[in-house]
C-alpha cells in the first residue's frame, strides 16, 4: 500500500530565508516523514544551508520537536538556524 502525501507550510527564518529569498514554502511529502527531512530536502536544493544542519532547531506548529517527529498533514513547520546579533 503506497503512503499518501501531505502538504506542509515551511516558514523561513535567517539563513534558509535569504538562501529562498521568500519568507515560506509549501511542499508536498510523503506521509511518515520526519520534520529533520525537511532540512534535508531543502538543503538539497541550496547545497550552501548544509553547515545549518547540525545547529538548526525544529518547530512543529509553534513548539520546539526533536528532528524525528513525524510531520502530519497541515503542519506548520519551522526551521530555525541560530541567530547572531548585529
Amino acid at each position: 500500500m503506497s503512503k499518501s502525501a501531505i502538504t506542509v507550510t515551511v516558514k523561513l527564518f535567517a539563513a534558509y530565508q535569504e538562501a529562498f529569498e521568500m519568507p515560506e514554502l509549501v511542499l508536498e511529502l510523503p506521509e511518515g516523514t520526519p520534520v529533520e527531512a525537511v532540512c534535508d530536502r531543502l538543503i538539497a536544493e541550496r547545497p550552501e544551508l548544509a553547515k545549518w544542519r547540525d545547529v538548526t532547531r525544529f518547530g512543529i506548529n509553534l513548539i520546539f520537536v526533536e528532528p524525528d517527529t513525524l510531520l502530519q498533514d497541515g503542519d506548520e513547520v519551522v526551521l530555525i538556524p541560530p541567530v547572531s546579533g548585529g
